[in-house]
């Protein structure tokens, strides 16, 4: 019985591990009238994983400057480690600020400029400063080079299949690529760092002066944030992230936004730039995942689809008293559902650990599974716990054991051999006996002889 409360124990953790690791996809008919205008698309629920919206999201694609996600990251690291610190100064190096193209984004440093480390990762995040990625790359890696190695391998440590970096910045290479699905992983490794969205969702900073420069305000590219370089896109519930732009990636773009208690995370790439009728031209990666996110918290709602104090079946139990015990959901799952879906629309499958359980039987032990789906789409698999100890009667056992033990074919081919040979000598008792009665008891004329009583002679 204690390997059995082991192997509950186990299972148990195995289907929590599972839950907390797979995404989950939202109800087919909703999606089926959401289209967003870009090559790949992706809305999630970050703290569940759940899916809500997807298109192409494993197809590699140039991300731009969305690249500079992976670069605050790896910069974060080294700042958590104690290898940096935020107000460590850094100065501007010449391969840094040539390497970067004319026309390209920058944040206006200057070779020999000094900055704090804090301020280069404001430039890097709030006005996309390319220079800015190839000075903190150096600080952290010595050249662009090695720290261009570490960021592809910090990637496939995170499990991005899609994804390789030529550079810290996302200036355009052929080879340099990567998915909607492995810029949600970047992200969302990056904003388990406290300080990441600090950088992230601001929309502007005020730079100090420098021996170069007099103090300067730098604003976002982000017009969700802010509306200083294009008006009509802010998005009062976003924060974050980041955005990309080059001729051949497109618009692109990685933000949050949280409304009512739920949060949702959005990737977009390769949306364009369109012209509208009445004249004005239109981001499309900003008013896309607008109405991706008004999509998302309008057409969706967390519901409870089961919960741990539900008493789903009574399991028959074996050897005792108690002919019964109850199964209950090990725990409460909450899942997005779309608002015309019920919890209980969903269809649920039973699968059990056995006909019959034997008792003895301890509470919470693992005695089967629910699965729940709507639509062929799997929502949650939970395991079903016993809600009480029931207790072995020994004489059942008694018996079982007893029966277990007959059963045996050993014990089987013992026992023919013992009624055999319990045969064998009966027959040969019986035979024997036989032979005594046909010849008598030693022989019959000389017992006859011994008691002849004859008449005397006389003399």
């Amino acid at each position: 019985m204690k390997f059995c409360r082991v192997f509950s124990v186990f299972f148990l953790c195995v289907f929590l591990t599972t839950l907390s690791l797979s995404p989950v996809a939202a109800a087919s008919e909703i999606l089926d009238g959401m289209d967003v205008a870009a090559k790949a698309a992706l809305l999630i629920d970050p703290d569940t994983e759940e899916i809500l919206y997807e298109e192409n999201i494993h197809d590699r694609l140039y991300p731009a400057s969305l690249t500079k996600i992976m670069t605050a990251l790896l910069v974060l690291e080294e700042v958590e480690a104690g290898n940096l610190t935020m107000d460590q100064p850094i100065t501007a190096s010449a391969n840094a600020i040539e390497s970067v193209p004319d026309g390209s984004s920058t944040a206006g440093l200057e070779v020999g400029e000094t900055l704090s480390l804090e301020n280069l990762l404001y430039c890097l995040m709030v006005v996309s400063g390319n220079e800015a990625a190839n000075i903190l790359a150096e600080t952290v890696s010595g050249s662009v080079e090695s720290f261009v190695t570490r960021m592809n391998s910090k990637a496939q440590a995170l499990g991005c299949e899609d994804t390789h970096f030529v550079n810290p910045n996302g200036l355009h290479d052929e080879d340099h690529y990567t998915s909607a699905w492995d810029l949600y992983l970047i992200t969302k490794a990056a904003m388990e760092y406290e300080d990441f969205m600090t950088f992230a969702d601001a929309p502007y900073f005020t730079l100090p002066a420098t021996e170069f420069h007099s103090e300067r305000t730098l604003y976002t590219t982000n017009l969700l944030l802010s509306p200083y370089r294009g008006a009509g896109y802010v998005y009062p519930d976003a924060a974050g992230v980041k955005t990309g732009s080059t001729t051949p990636a497109g618009n692109c773009l990685v933000s949050t936004a949280s409304r009512d208690g739920r949060s949702l995370l959005g990737v977009i790439l390769g949306a364009e730039r369109v012209e509208l009728e009445d004249g004005s031209t239109q981001v499309q990666s900003f008013s896309e995942m607008a109405r991706m996110f008004d999509w998302g918290f309008d057409q969706f709602s967390r519901q409870v689809i089961i919960s741990a104090d539900e008493l789903i079946a009574e399991r028959e139990v074996s050897l005792s008293e108690i002919t019964h015990v109850v199964v209950h959901p090990a725990y409460e799952v909450e899942r997005l559902l779309p608002n015309d879906v019920a919890p209980e629309d969903l269809e649920r499958t039973y699968t059990y650990t056995a006909d019959v359980v034997e008792a003895p039987v301890t509470k919470g032990d693992v005695l089967g599974e629910v699965t729940i789906s709507y639509e062929d789409q799997v929502y949650a698999t939970v395991p079903l716990l016993a809600r009480d100890d029931v207790a072995a009667s020994r004489l059942l056992v008694f018996r079982r054991d007893v029966m277990d033990f007959v059963s045996r074919t050993e014990v089987r081919i013992g026992a023919v051999v013992l009624v055999v040979l319990i045969l064998v000598v009966l027959i040969l008792i019986k035979t024997s006996g036989r032979r005594r009665r046909r010849y008598g008891r030693g022989g019959g004329y000389s017992s006859r002889s011994s008691n002849y009583r004859g008449r005397r002679r006389r003399r």
